[in-house]
């Protein structure tokens, strides 16, 4: 149910800011309203969702306005994160964190995982990670707040399996490069990653803004009625 939800909202099936009625979707969804309800308070801890002043749940438009600034200073301690290893007089990265982490994402590409925007939580984990084992613990806090900032419209992300592959090989291939002290080549393939991500966020979200206004105005059961 909650993924079903979560699955119309990213494509943008609602009307922007129309209220999300339980009783409503839960006839669209043929649900009761107990999991609707239990699905838009998720959802609205996913940023996917809002609450009107009416108390009522409502659709959210993603946030564009400071992705590519936010995505800018993520790149910019991602690759912090690596390049300080390159300083003298500073520790190499810690192998006990990252060869747990290639373990897990070589796993994870020999069973990869459905397409599912939470993959998100996974990707964050890593990065995450990644920055911890440079052993910098202020970046790391920087940058997991960074990271829930823009939480909401990075699931676009995930929603194919193509970028699920895409995502797990490149991680590898970073981790790989640092555990392996190529660190020129780990900071070129990280500004990559991100580079890409950030350009396939920003359109499929771009998309789903428009589908949103292009149903507004339009005649939704899902935003009619009251609770």
């Amino acid at each position: 149910m909650y993924g079903e939800l979560r699955r119309r909202l990213m494509l943008g099936e609602f009307a922007l800011r129309s209220r999300l009625v339980e009783e409503r979707l839960a006839t669209l969804l043929r649900v009761s309203r107990t999991p609707v309800r239990e699905a838009l308070v998720r959802l609205l801890a996913d940023g996917l969702v809002e609450r009107g002043e009416d108390g009522g749940y409502y659709v959210a438009q993603p946030d564009l306005t400071d992705l590519r600034d936010l995505y800018e200073l993520r790149i910019t301690l991602e690759l912090r994160g690596i390049s300080r290893a390159l300083e003298p007089g500073v520790r190499g990265h810690d192998p006990a964190l990252l060869e747990p982490l290639r373990d897990q994402w070589r796993s994870l590409r020999d069973d990869q995982p459905e397409p599912d925007p939470q993959f998100v939580l996974m990707d964050e984990d890593f990065h995450v990670t990644m920055s911890r084992a440079s052993g910098n613990a202020a970046l790391t806090g920087t940058l997991a707040s960074v990271n829930a900032r823009i939480r909401a419209v990075r699931m676009y992300d995930f929603l194919t399996a193509d970028r699920i592959t895409l995502t797990i090989l490149q991680h590898m291939e970073i981790v790989e490069e640092v555990l392996a002290g190529r660190l020129e080549d780990a900071l070129r393939a990280m500004r990559r990653h991100v580079g890409e991500s950030m350009d396939v966020v920003e359109r499929r979200a771009a998309r789903a803004i428009t589908q949103m206004a292009l149903n507004r105005g339009r005649r939704h059961d899902v935003d009619r009625g009251s609770h």
